[in-house]
């Protein structure tokens, strides 16, 4: 099968094409010429499909169009995966913007079956004080960051194109981690480096925030098998345990053998330290770990439940700390954490 795939440079792109590959797909991957591509498989790593580059952007129409001729499958996984950005209009023009250029060249390309479009459980709202299912329909009443409000919007767009016939399943992915490039969408090995560094030497928090994680490598076999058994105009969470980064931060101590942080940072705090960094980041260009928005997500809790993916698409997530314990000395060997 021929498949296109959007955000193939990214964490979780890179490991999804590589998989693909190994499973004998012909893989079209969209990438910009100014794209980093160490992530990408190398030929002899995969010896499975073949692996070709169409140089664009999601934002570009005609490049997605052109990209999307011949393909049997679409895998939308291209995001802008930030908390914040000093322009914030690149969360509609990417994260939106995008998916409709998708969802027109799957329109327009005859050959395409089937479209697996990676939103995010932030596009379903946070959950306080209970576990949700796929039935969560998101408030509306605020957003912590941009990225949600994006992925929001990004979710209408998927749905009614579902509505009008498309054949497209909506997955939603909660936390992603694990070994792989270390960006934004992997915020846990950030957090966990700069746990190990010093730079963050206490808890963010009083463990009242609670997150879905989710393990790469789950994550790729939940999309692959939403190509297979997912049903068009379904939605399925790909997410794993439900735990505070406090729990993250403990159960690695305890994996390490190294002591727990012995105080908690108040989140007033963390979010002064936030503005400052913004600050900062609009003087020298460089994104900041840790915003505001960061810190309005840290006050709420975002739990979900993926029984609907472990039945129909037998969806085995790990638990975290099968995760963490082959995630943490993937970083040690990288010389990213000493302990």
């Amino acid at each position: 099968m021929k498949i296109l795939l959007t955000g193939a440079t990214g964490f979780l792109g890179g490991k999804l094409c590589a998989a693909l590959l190994a499973d004998g797909h012909s893989v079209r991957a969209l990438v910009r010429p100014t794209s980093d591509l160490s992530s990408l498989p190398r030929p002899a790593a995969h010896g499975g499909g073949a692996l070709d580059l169409a140089y664009g952007d999601v934002t570009d129409a005609r490049s997605v169009l052109d990209a999307a001729a011949g393909c049997h499958a679409i895998f939308h996984a291209a995001a802008v995966v930030e908390p914040w950005l000093p322009d914030p209009s690149k969360f509609i023009s990417v994260n939106v913007g995008g998916l409709k250029n998708v969802l027109q060249a799957a329109r327009e390309t005859k050959s395409v079956e089937k479209i697996v479009y990676t939103s995010s459980f932030f596009a379903l709202g946070p959950t306080d004080g209970h576990v949700a299912d796929e039935s969560q329909v998101h408030h509306e009443q605020f957003f912590c960051t941009e990225y949600e409000k994006s992925k929001l919007a990004a979710d209408h767009v998927a749905r009614r194109a579902a509505s009008e016939g498309l054949p497209i399943v909506m997955v939603y992915p909660g936390v992603i981690y694990g070994p792989g490039k270390v960006t934004t969408g992997n915020i846990v090995a950030q957090m966990l480096i700069e746990r190990f560094s010093g730079r963050l030497p206490g808890y963010m928090g009083y463990g009242s925030d609670k997150f879905s994680f989710s393990h790469v490598e789950d994550v790729v076999q939940g999309h692959i098998a939403a190509m297979h058994r997912g049903q068009p105009g379904e939605r399925y969470l790909l997410t794993g345990e439900n735990a505070s980064f406090m729990h993250v931060f403990d159960m690695a101590a305890v994996i390490t053998g190294t002591k727990r942080p012995s105080f908690h940072i108040p989140l007033l705090m963390v979010d002064m330290y936030g503005w400052v960094s913004v600050f900062f980041s609009r003087i020298t260009g460089k994104l900041p770990l840790v915003s505001p928005p960061t810190v309005q997500v840290l006050r709420h809790q975002w739990a979900y439940s993926c029984d609907k993916a472990k039945v129909e698409l037998d969806y085995k997530p790990r638990s975290l700390r099968e995760g963490l314990e082959e995630m943490i000395p993937w970083l040690k060997n990288l010389g990213q954490i000493k302990y």
